[in-house]
């Protein structure tokens, strides 16, 4: 599909149309048939800058999706399984953050994308270069972030684990990539791993507790601070939730089940609104959109709040909006559009039942106790928020692999950029300003945890759920020598700190953290010009 750019601008679209390779599998929107024939060769500037826009605005789908919707819903359905949070999830008192459910949950973009790009053998290289990409930039640029913001002891027995498990993976994955192809025991090898990192983490961690006598000494070096409280008490009059509830009135009142509707959908807090500087409601204007259809179509359920959440208003027109919005997002709208001995659509029948069944809870529930099946919203709250970002991620890759195109850049180089930034973003402003406050460790420690999980888990289930009873592996074939720079970059970084951060006695400064900074920015510039071929390697 590369030859496009190189033919004349009157033959464009018909190449387009006519040429295979150049079909987008799944999606809603044909990116390229959009720059190369609705807009004309003089526009497309501004395509460009019009498919920047909508892949920063992707950007910002999965990360309020995950932040706000994904994750609750994990909490609440490890709260409801009676799942311990050392295991589950990001506790404060624990050092088991981040392994099983929060890791899912914070990964979640990254996994979805590397999912839908291994669907594809021609965007493979999205998927490879966003999972070595982000590991590269997370432990050279965040990691060292951390040590600037804040020097610190590095918890050594977390870290030293983190990191060697890390470096088999980084191992595992060059392997495969060498090979060209990954069989099915490979792929179940990669979750294999992290289910015995898990393991390990669990071990490790009652070890360290026995050893303790659970009582609550002071962390040392080798164990990650934990902070006593999760956040400061706010003053008088203000609001932390970006959904807070209005100031409740002095006497109990009964609201209307129009009033309890209109205040769950407003996604705006107007005394936070007020207090909030300009660039922030720049920001929030920008998310209210897709906040408010998120509110429209995907339930939460919140465990530390005395009603959970429950509006019962809302949560009914939930049992309609939710199964509507994963038949017609699963396979871009394919199955939700069948026709039933074509005559009746899906989507008419999954109408017919959820309002019948929302007829049926509103009939039955008040609008002051949740019934005792709502813990039955957090797994529908949970499918819906990962349609969502599986959909997101969907348009992502589309629209990568599209500039990919214009720009004649290959799958690699933008999974290393702009796919890895975007889904690092988050996770770079979380630790920074967990630094900030005062846990260096506990960042410094989610820095590993949570790429760990990116690779094994992104790799092992996106390369699995592509095999088939008639051809149980899948091809991984390098687009590009920058494949072989990316993963010797991620194992010399590593490398480096392996052996620098015990030689200084788990001690980071900030010369630590520009040691790390200044590789990233070195590792960059050999890739961009390996990319551009200004330097070249021989390929294996």
């Amino acid at each position: 599909c590369w030859e496009v750019r190189k033919r004349n601008s009157s033959e464009w679209c018909h190449f387009i149309r006519s040429n295979p390779d150049c079909r987008l599998d799944g999606g809603f929107l044909d990116y390229l048939d959009g720059v190369f024939c609705v807009f004309p060769p003089q526009l497309l500037p501004l395509a460009v800058t019009l498919y920047a826009l909508w892949l920063l605005y992707l950007f910002i789908i999965l990360g309020v999706t995950a932040e706000k919707f994904f994750c609750p819903n994990l909490s609440a359905i490890s709260t409801n399984l009676k799942l311990s949070h050392n295991v589950a999830g990001f506790s404060l008192t624990s050092p088991l953050h981040g392994v099983t459910f929060l890791a899912f949950g914070n990964g979640a973009p990254d996994v979805f994308s590397a999912v839908v790009a291994f669907s594809d053998p021609r965007t493979a290289g999205l998927a490879i270069g966003a999972v070595f990409g982000a590991g590269v930039f997370v432990t050279t640029v965040v990691a060292g972030g951390i040590a600037l913001v804040k020097p610190f002891t590095a918890a050594s027995r977390p870290f030293l684990r983190d990191v060697i498990f890390y470096m088999v993976a980084v191992f595992l994955t060059f392997v495969v990539l060498y090979l060209g192809r990954i069989r099915l025991g490979e792929a179940l090898g990669y979750l294999g791993l992290y289910v015995f990192y898990v393991l390990t983490v669990v071990l490790c961690t009652w070890i360290h507790r026995r050893q303790r006598g659970d009582g609550l000494a002071p962390p040392g070096a080798w164990e990650p601070e934990m902070p006593t409280d999760v956040e400061a008490p706010e003053p008088p009059g203000t609001n932390s939730g970006d959904y807070g509830e209005e100031y409740r009135p002095l006497l109990p009142s009964r609201e209307t089940s129009l009033r309890i509707l209109t205040s769950a959908l407003s996604p705006l807090d107007y005394r936070k609104w007020r207090r909030k500087p300009w660039y922030w409601r720049l920001f929030k204007a920008f998310r209210v959109p897709v906040e408010l259809l998120l509110l429209l179509t995907v339930p939460v359920v919140d465990p530390d709040k005395d009603d959970l959440n429950w509006r019962r208003p809302l949560n009914c027109l939930h049992i309609l909006t939710s199964p509507l919005l994963c038949v017609l997002t699963l396979k871009s709208g394919a199955y939700g559009l069948y026709q039933i001995q074509g005559i009746f659509p899906v989507w008419g029948l999954v109408t017919l039942v959820a309002s019948a069944l929302a007829l049926i809870i509103f009939i039955t529930t008040s609008n002051e106790e949740p019934p005792k099946y709502h813990c039955v919203f957090a797994f529908l709250g949970f499918l819906a928020s990962a349609m969502w970002i599986n959909a997101a991620a969907t348009e992502l890759v589309n629209i990568l692999r599209t500039l990919g195109v214009i720009f004649q850049l290959s799958n690699t180089v933008l999974g290393l950029t702009l796919l890895a930034w975007g889904n690092s973003i988050g996770d770079t402003f979380s630790d920074l300003t967990m630094a900030r406050q005062g846990y260096p460790r506990m960042a410094f420690s989610a820095c590993f945890g949570g790429i760990i999980f990116n690779i094994l888990v992104g790799v092992g289930l996106g390369c699995l759920l592509q095999m088939t009873s008639s051809q149980p592996l899948v091809k991984l074939e390098p687009d590009s020598p920058l494949v072989w720079v990316l993963a010797g970059a991620l194992g010399l970084s590593l490398a480096f700190s392996l052996v620098t951060v015990p030689a200084q006695c788990f001690q980071l400064g900030k010369a630590y953290g520009l040691c790390l900074i200044a590789y990233y920015l070195l590792f960059l510039s050999v890739a961009l010009l390996t990319e551009f071929r200004v330097i070249r390697f021989p390929t294996p």
